[in-house]
């Protein structure tokens, strides 16, 4: 049986959950209609060209979507208009014709690196009332929260 002290640490972490929610959702609807505004973009075309231009190699889409937490579906149409805008392109594997790796093309690097730049810029100002040590404070302290899939089994 959970006492009184207990209940109010729960109400507490309840708060904490509500507001790490209510702060992400504000910070993700500034992101967005920023990249919509500047470069006619999405968050997730944005996230595709970020994880692409980390693997300069290039990736197959079940990467992509793997290292995203999507589905393949919702990569391909990003992909496609990626190819359309001339930002990446496909290259075939060699030894298995039906296999495709999704690579940055020159421009799509160009791309991306002006919106990274204007995307840190405006996260910078969306979090500005933080400083260096709140910062660090704060990432230390959502570190200990690293929940994983299949953490908490129902009762």
């Amino acid at each position: 049986m959970l006492n009184e002290k207990d209940i109010s640490i729960e109400k507490q972490k309840l708060r904490v959950w509500l507001q790490v929610q209510k702060v992400t959702r504000s910070i993700e609807a500034e992101l967005r209609d920023n990249l919509r505004i500047e470069y006619g973009s999405t968050l997730p075309r944005f996230d595709v060209l970020a994880v692409l231009h980390h693997n300069t190699q290039g990736l197959r889409m079940s990467e992509i979507s793997a290292s995203l937490k999507v589905s393949n579906g919702n990569i391909t149409g990003i992909i496609e208009r990626h190819v359309k805008d001339n930002l990446v392109e496909r290259i075939t594997v060699k030894g298995d014709k039906r296999a495709m790796v999704i690579k940055l093309t020159d421009e799509g690097e160009v791309h991306f690196l002006d919106m990274a730049q204007s995307y840190s810029r405006w996260l910078d100002a969306l979090l500005n009332e933080i400083d260096g040590q709140d910062t660090a404070i704060l990432l230390s302290l959502l570190k200990k929260v690293d929940v994983q899939k299949g953490d908490l089994e129902p009762e």
